[in-house]
């Protein structure tokens, strides 16, 4: 073979080479918290699925660093004078995955069906008289009272996101998952290339219709810079630590905090917190079924939590990854306090839990405690309060299992022995818990609060008492209120706060600091 003949194979030989290393360029390598078993941020309070929401959905409004809402869809609104009518419209240009215009029918149907959701959602449904198309732009919603959170509702980057589909799809019944994933957002998700468990794929929507304002938090524009994000579930943060230590992923979203030092020496990763709200731990029971629909059973179990061993098994004894004590609402949130909290923060006593519960009339009705085996943090709650439940006299039968299959089980209202559950432990984000409004342990509307379903007219009467407050001194004699209930009726016990870090290559900027991992603005040096 002659000089030219090699050199021109040789070129063909690493053209293939050339090109692969192109597209790996612009692709984002993450390992998210968890598996991705729900594709409906609607139907689901996870996070994981939020976080599928906040790539695939735009919002009409979105919230700023300073959580103030600005338009995102939409391109302006309007007020009526007496605070009834808002008219919204929308951007031109604006389409969804499959091209079609996004239109007032696709945000109205949007609307109502997370609305039936989403505990602000049902707060719109409380107030509202109608929603009509005046155009395919331009729409109102009329209120029997004026709300002027509206706009904070439709924005909030938290659980039940109010993310706009497309109308066919916006029709699904609210308590039904959604198999079409058409959204209106910056990345498409690639349906055919989900393997549950393993990966999902999602790549940038060239027809997406980004603002021309900076990119601010959630608001403004939401440029994206890699064609392709590859969500890649690693239950087992050996590999995960691994696989980024490596170069064979970019960003782990949950490091597990006995790897953070490993992490941290290494000159290639950058350990820090992204999100500053962190997450409130929480200990949830069903009230629909003994033993916990018993208040004297619930309230048992107070003189026994001792917050820092939670927190210590959650997420290690540095004392940086976590607070203590926490209340209802997230500490150092303008809403925190310390009514009543002298219940988790004077002396731990197992025998003065043992004595309560003896005295509650529980008769050994056995505990389903079920518990997120591939969340390390889920996991370490799930097992101190198991292992405090048992010291105190609770028959608690452990059952572990993957988180997308504790969010499909949480859901069933059944007794044990039809396959039901008594309590879980998990974490809601900081943001969610900081005001009664979004606060959905808090909620005590039955049928329609979140699982467990507890029923309390006080705290229903103080949340919309907060609605309807003048300033934030009202603001905080209500959730001081809602507090010293909590103690009473016991919904749900908070067991600290999780502050954790995540953990990225430095070949990775511009990640988007204050909330949730978020994939615009992120780009390859």
């Amino acid at each position: 073979m002659d000089r030219r003949s090699l050199l021109t194979a040789s070129a063909v030989l690493a053209a293939p080479r050339i090109a692969s290393a192109q597209v790996a360029a612009r692709t984002l390598r993450f390992v998210p918290q968890s598996n991705l078993a729900s594709i409906d941020p609607v139907w689901s309070t996870a996070v994981i699925v939020r976080n599928h929401g906040l790539m695939i959905y735009d919002t009409l409004f979105g919230l700023d660093a300073a959580l103030q809402p600005r338009h995102q869809m939409a391109a302006g609104h309007e007020v009526s004078s007496d605070g009834l009518t808002w008219t919204i419209g929308l951007r031109e240009g604006l389409r969804f995955h499959d091209g079609a215009p996004v239109r007032s029918a696709d945000c109205i149907a949007s609307i109502n069906r997370w609305s039936k959701r989403d505990v602000l959602g049902q707060r719109l449904g409380t107030l509202l008289d109608e929603m009509r198309a005046e155009s395919d732009t331009r729409f109102t919603i009329r209120l029997k009272r004026p709300w002027a959170g509206l706009s904070w509702a439709l924005g909030k980057p938290s659980a039940n996101m109010c993310a706009i589909m497309p109308e066919r799809v916006a029709q699904t019944d609210p308590f039904t998952q959604i198999t079409d994933a058409t959204g209106s957002g910056p990345y498409s998700f690639r349906r055919d290339l989900f393997r549950p468990g393993d990966v999902a794929v999602y790549e940038r929507f060239a027809g997406y219709r980004s603002r021309e304002e900076p990119s601010d938090f959630l608001a403004g524009a939401k440029p994206v810079h890699f064609d392709r994000v590859e969500w890649r579930v690693m239950p087992d943060p050996a590999t995960a630590s691994a696989a980024l230590q490596n170069n064979e992923a970019d960003w782990w979203e949950t490091p597990l905090p006995d790897l953070l030092p490993v992490l941290r020496r290494h000159r290639e990763i950058i350990v820090e917190r992204v999100n500053a709200f962190g997450n409130l731990g929480v200990l949830r029971f069903n009230f629909l079924h003994p033993p916990f629909n018993n208040v004297a059973v619930r309230r048992a179990l107070l003189p026994a939590i001792d917050q820092r061993a939670f927190m210590d098994a959650a997420i290690g004894t540095d004392t940086a990854l976590s607070h203590v004590p926490a209340g209802c609402f997230t500490p150092g949130s303008p809403l925190a306090n310390d009514e009543g909290l002298s219940v988790l923060t004077g002396p731990r006593s197992l025998d003065a839990a043992k004595a309560a519960l003896a005295a509650s009339g529980y008769r050994g009705e056995r505990v389903a405690m079920m518990s997120a085996s591939d969340l390390p943090v889920l996991q370490n709650l799930s097992e101190v309060a198991a292992d405090m439940m048992r010291r105190i006299g609770f028959n608690v039968d452990f059952q572990a299992m993957d988180w997308g299959t504790q969010i499909q089980r949480r859901a069933s209202r059944n007794g044990v022995d039809q396959g039901g559950w008594s309590a879980f432990c998990t974490t809601w984000e900081g943001l969610d818990v900081s005001v009664p409004g979004s606060h959905q342990p808090l909620r005590g509307n039955g049928a329609n609060a979140w699982s467990g379903w507890p029923e309390s007219p006080r705290l229903e009467a103080l949340r919309d008492a907060w609605f309807e407050a003048p300033d934030i001194a009202a603001e905080q004699v209500i959730a001081r209120q809602m507090q010293a209930i909590a103690w009473d009726e016991v919904p749900f016990i908070p067991l600290g706060q999780v502050l954790p870090p995540q953990a990225y290559r430095r070949s990775i900027t511009g990640v988007v600091k204050g909330g949730p991992a978020l994939f615009w603005g992120v780009r390859r040096a």
